[in-house]
């Protein structure tokens, strides 16, 4: 897989390599897993929001309040 970063990106990419000690590949590996991670999360969140909604969980401290 090929991607294009911009040049800038690229930069700050390598600042944060050289300082962890990690690589571009695990550093980009792990923020994509993460994003994707949480495009799903809150993907699967608006498909559930209307059926919560129905038994009146509106915030998440009315899903709080019934788990604790």
């Amino acid at each position: 897989m090929t991607i294009r970063l911009e040049p800038s990106l690229i930069d700050l990419l390598d600042r944060v390599a050289a300082r962890s000690g990690r690589t571009r590949s695990d550093l980009v590996r792990e923020a994509l897993q993460r994003q994707l991670g949480l495009l799903e999360f809150e993907q699967l969140r608006r498909l559930i929001m209307p059926y919560a909604e129905a038994k009146g969980y509106l915030t998440d401290e009315d899903v709080f309040r019934d788990i604790s």
